[in-house]
């Protein structure tokens, strides 16, 4: 009986907001997806394709907190990617190194979507690389994509 209202107070907390959510909902299709609600305050009833937005957001605005996502979805990812081209379109000598690296280690996951073609074979080819030879064939391949990945619809 307990575990029964433990189970139901906590499906009415959640669709009525009152907790920060850290995943998209059960049986949602990018599920596996997390993020620490401590950099990313999202109340659990919000829709999830507000939610994808605000995270979306939140790493155009700060893209170090694109660390704290786990398994990001293909549109969380173009809006790092976003950045990157925005920073070497800026500062074509200044690197996006530090953005790269967090995009190796969110494919570290077999569970990641890929977000350009080519990307995890490309990560997965130079995992025995050096960092920075990592680093610039992923630079490399990422020039080749378009700017404008269609990240944030305001």
């Amino acid at each position: 009986m307990n575990s029964t209202l433990l189970n139901w107070l906590k499906t009415l907390s959640r669709v009525c907001g009152f907790e920060t959510a850290d995943s998209f909902p059960p049986g949602h299709v990018y599920a596996r997806t997390r993020w620490n609600g401590a950099y990313f305050d999202i109340a659990s009833d919000v829709k999830p394709d507000e939610m994808e937005r605000r995270l979306c957001a939140a790493i155009v605005n700060t893209p170090s907190v694109f660390a704290y996502i786990t398994h990001p979805t293909p549109r969380m990812q173009r809006a790092l990617l976003n950045v990157i081209h925005e920073r070497l379109r800026r500062q074509p000598g200044a690197g996006a190194t530090d953005l790269v690296l967090l995009l190796i280690d969110a494919y570290a996951s077999a569970h990641t979507m890929e977000a350009v073609p080519g990307l995890r074979t490309l990560i997965c080819d130079t995992a025995q690389e050096d960092t920075n030879l990592r680093v610039h064939a992923i630079l490399k391949l990422l020039a080749g994509t378009p700017r404008g990945l269609d990240v944030i619809d305001m």
